[in-house]
């Protein structure tokens, strides 16, 4: 591998590390199998490529690709919450019909190219995602620290003592859901950027890498800390992509570009198979 290549994995692998955060929050916080994120990555992905396509700010984009990223979540909430569906099938429901969403809002077209607007990566794409993935994970931590997160990390301990604690758990779950979706949409908001387009069908295995990170991350760093294993969801994505980067390039392994599912796939369940170290507390 070239020195271009592996920091082209370094920068991937940041923007799929704020993914898994939003994957951690859904699926560890509040333990929620949520199957939004395939559709609400590619939906932070076509709000930021229209409206910089449109003359927008690349800095607005993002905030509009996460804010959407939060209805997406909050849609997933109402079907689960309001309408008695599982919270695999609510998941699966909401990423079906933001397919044809996403399309809408791309105008009818299934990509979009960037290549002539301005995006926040011209130069020093790996410092700025660097600053990026640390401020989430600054922020995150602070908000999970808190009284208001300490609660929202009771309900996914257990649910019943959480509410007989007096803890809306409807109401902590659509946070819990708002805040992960809306992540997984900033990231796919960075990744169009990053990448100089946008492509509706972009968001498929999704959930599969963000997992994968965070499984990855918890094995290197098996910390109690919640700053730990914030940045532990990064640390683990920037370890998958260039584990598989180097899977890729290696003549020896004999893998090629159409392996790229099998690899993750045998991966995530070797992950599965090692036993977790204890965790250690540190402050």
């Amino acid at each position: 591998m070239s020195l271009n290549e592996i920091m082209l994995s370094l920068e991937i692998g940041l923007i799929y590390g704020i993914i898994a955060i939003g994957i951690y929050l859904t699926f560890r916080v509040i333990d929620f199998p949520d199957l939004t994120c395939d559709g609400s990555f590619v939906l932070g992905s076509a709000v930021s490529a229209t409206l910089i396509k449109a003359g927008i700010s690349p800095w607005l984009s993002l905030v509009a690709a996460t804010g959407a990223g939060g209805i997406a979540g909050a849609l997933t909430s109402v079907l689960h919450l309001k309408f008695r569906i599982t919270s695999l099938l609510s998941g699966i429901l909401v990423s079906f019909m933001l397919y044809s969403i996403n399309l809408r809002i791309m105008g009818g077209i299934p990509n979009i190219s960037l290549v002539n607007n301005d995006t926040l990566f011209p130069q020093d794409s790996l410092i700025t995602l660097v600053l990026i993935g640390l401020t989430i994970c600054i922020i995150i931590t602070y908000i999970l620290i808190t009284d208001f997160g300490l609660a929202l990390r009771s309900i996914g301990k257990n649910k019943r003592l959480a509410q007989i604690s007096g803890i809306n758990v409807a109401f902590m779950i659509t946070i819990g859901l708002v805040f992960g979706n809306a992540i997984i949409a900033l990231g796919g908001a960075l990744f169009t950027q990053h990448q100089g387009y946008s492509d509706v069908g972009s968001g498929i295995g999704t959930v599969i890498v963000g997992l994968a990170s965070v499984m990855i991350g918890e094995r290197i760093m098996p910390y109690r800390s919640i700053l730990v294993q914030t940045v532990s969801c990064l640390i683990g994505s920037v370890t998958y992509k260039l584990f598989i980067s180097f899977a890729l390039h290696s003549d020896s392994l004999g893998f090629t570009t159409s392996d790229l599912n099998l690899i993750t796939g045998i991966m995530v369940i070797a992950i599965m198979h090692i036993p977790k170290k204890s965790r250690r507390v540190i402050c």
